[in-house]
């Protein structure tokens, strides 16, 4: 198939960029504005094409000021979208241990003890402490709070209304197409094929689609944006080493209880002080609600769902979601690295927009509307170039595109927040410190740099004083034999509660894959986890990705390394950057590959 410009992936940064685009194709009279080279005489043709089954099934919970989301669409907020709201308050809420499990620094347990021993003086009250100020730089007051599925499927139909543009879900691109180093195209995946990617019957191979420009928003994990990483590499200077993991839900509080929409509330300091949570108020009694586990959370058997049901059980929030009923559940890995891992941004035939091209603003916490602008960026250098005739090589796009992201309100922002997160690797506290010195200076000061990122202490150096050798050998034999994550083993010896399984909320992780959004994988296609070198993961002691995995799909297989279930992954991408095994500095590749596939998580209120 022959056509003008295909994009990668529907995201928010696709979404700014078909939204722009999109209207300026036809003048008032149904007449092309910008005409068509693959089809003369009709505009330009326009193709995007989404992994996902559905469109608007992205994982997250949002609040972001919203400045270029509303200079698309200014009347955003009286839409009528589903689970939008405006923010009407705001408070940032350090969380004590109520338990006494959580691995806290001397510092900070000295920190936690004057605040408990000055008590109401303090401010502390269910275990928590309300700041009275929020910096600047964290506030988000004024803007949204939304799902973004429910945002993505509104944004989806505004732009197929037009007729202008078509969005292809259930089409999972294989790679790109190279033309020497120019991007041609893409190529979907084989249908048809075994799990290990070979025909079988109803095979068909997946189809070439040749464009004059690329536009590559399929994410921080996303085929294509990858394999430009692979074969370009990164700018000189330029790495990815921070990451996260959010893991979200969608409540429904019990009967009585109601927040006002817009309250948005932020956290930090539980259930490990690495740990940042949120509480976002989309309606009377809906909340999204989630926690953000990241790279420099140095535990070698990191979680993400046990840690969330100790959150949401956390007596400052369990006040209100205590009796609340799961509606939706998901994950989704988060390239927190911003402007220091932006990729080359533009090259002959392509240009890379969205979260996978450096736009998360780690500093702010923010992304969708950093994601969303790129798009618009990029569709406005689009519209000059089309207007002026003019190819789409790297020389035009850089002139058209990247110089217009460098003058813009976001360039200069992921300057200032460049390395604001570097001192976490320190500490809570040494990470607040550079939080604070790089927001309120506006990056004129910030902590030395770091150098990399640290890796992973083996399990005896990380519960050296709590464990025995002989105790953490038994527990790692134990889940070799059985197959299971450590995780809950390690957690349990170390004074974490159980947890009081309700069957409406807190739920086992497996009832969260059936009840929290349906996850499917669709029959036809190949593994799209794979493993380099299975003789690097029978020599992994800690299997990392297995204690990570968003949906338990990949397992420990006893001495014969680690097995995969596809109708269990929800496509959130942790395997790649919680693996032990880097084959590549740079790019951050790891053993982990993660391939094209279809399904995942489905579940548009997320």
């Amino acid at each position: 198939m022959d056509v003008d410009i295909v994009c990668a992936g529907f995201g928010p940064a696709t979404g700014g960029f078909l939204a722009t685009l999109g209207p300026a194709l036809v003048q008032p009279d149904g007449t092309p504005r910008l005409e068509s080279r693959a089809v003369p005489g009709l505009p330009l043709q326009v193709l995007c094409f989404e992994r996902a089954d559905e469109v608007g099934v992205g994982v997250s919970g949002v609040v972001t000021r919203a400045r270029g989301i509303r200079a698309t669409f200014p009347e955003i907020a009286s839409a009528g979208i589903p689970l939008v709201t405006p923010v009407t308050s705001e408070e940032l809420v350090y969380l004590l241990d109520p338990v006494g499990a959580s691995r806290r620094s001397r510092p900070l347990r000295m920190v936690d003890a004057m605040l408990s021993g000055a008590g109401r003086l303090a401010g502390v009250k269910h275990h928590a402490v309300q700041l009275p100020y929020i910096p600047a730089f964290l506030q988000k007051h004024g803007g949204l709070a939304f799902s973004l599925g429910q945002f993505s499927q509104w944004v989806a139909g505004q732009v197929m209304a037009s007729g202008a543009v078509q969005i292809w879900p259930a089409s999972p691109i294989a790679e790109a197409l190279f033309e020497g180093d120019r991007v041609a195209g893409v190529r979907l995946v084989d249908q048809g094929t075994d799990l290990r990617g070979q025909p079988a019957e109803g095979f068909a191979p997946g189809m070439d689609v040749h464009a004059d420009l690329t536009v590559v928003g399929d994410g921080p994990v996303g085929t294509v944006g990858r394999m430009l990483d692979a074969r370009f590499g990164l700018p000189e200077g330029h790495v990815r080493d921070e990451w996260a993991l959010g893991m979200k839900m969608v409540v429904d509080l019990r009967e009585g209880v109601e927040l006002k929409p817009g309250t948005v509330l932020h956290t930090f300091g539980y259930p490990e002080p690495e740990i940042f949570g949120f509480l976002y108020a989309l309606s009377e009694r809906t909340v999204s609600v989630g926690i953000f586990v990241p790279s420099w959370f140095q535990s070698p058997v990191r979680t993400a769902y046990r840690y969330l049901q100790h959150w949401m059980q956390h007596p400052y929030l369990w006040r209100w979601l205590e009796g609340g009923t799961l509606r939706s559940w998901g994950a989704k890995s988060l390239q927190e690295s911003g402007r220091r891992g932006e990729p080359h941004l533009a090259g002959d035939g392509y240009a890379r927009i969205g979260e996978g091209s450096g736009s998360t603003n780690a500093l702010t916490g923010s992304g969708v509307d950093e994601a969303w602008t790129t798009g618009v960026l990029l569709a406005e250098a689009v519209i000059e170039l089309c207007a002026a005739g003019d190819p789409f090589t790297q020389a035009n796009i850089d002139r058209a595109y990247v110089a217009r992201r460098r003058a813009s309100w976001l360039d200069a922002e992921l300057r200032i927040a460049e390395g604001a997160r570097d001192g976490f690797d320190r500490g809570l506290l040494w990470g607040l410190v550079g939080m604070g010195l790089t927001g309120l200076t506006n990056g004129w000061l910030r902590l030395p740099a770091r150098r990399h990122a640290k890796p992973r202490p083996s399990l005896e150096a990380y519960y050296r004083g709590r464990l025995t050798p002989e105790e953490i050998e038994t527990i790692v034999a134990a889940a070799r034999d059985a197959g299971t994550a450590m995780h809950d083993a390690f957690m349990d010896r170390c004074g974490w509660p159980a947890v009081p399984l309700d069957g409406r909320l807190l739920i086992t992780h497996q009832d969260a894959l059936l009840l929290g959004g349906k996850v499917q994988a669709a029959a036809g296609y190949a593994d799209h986890v794979q493993f380099t070198s299975s003789g690097q993961c029978r020599v992994c002691r800690t299997r990392v990705c297995v204690e990570m995995c968003s949906g338990q799909a990949i397992t420990s297989a006893g001495d014969h390394g680690v097995a995969f279930d596809r109708e269990k992954c929800i496509h959130c991408g942790a395997c790649l950057w919680n693996c032990d095994f880097t084959l590549d500095e740079a790019s951050g590749r790891t053993n982990v590959e993660f391939r094209a596939g279809a399904g995942g998580l489905h579940s548009t209120e997320n």
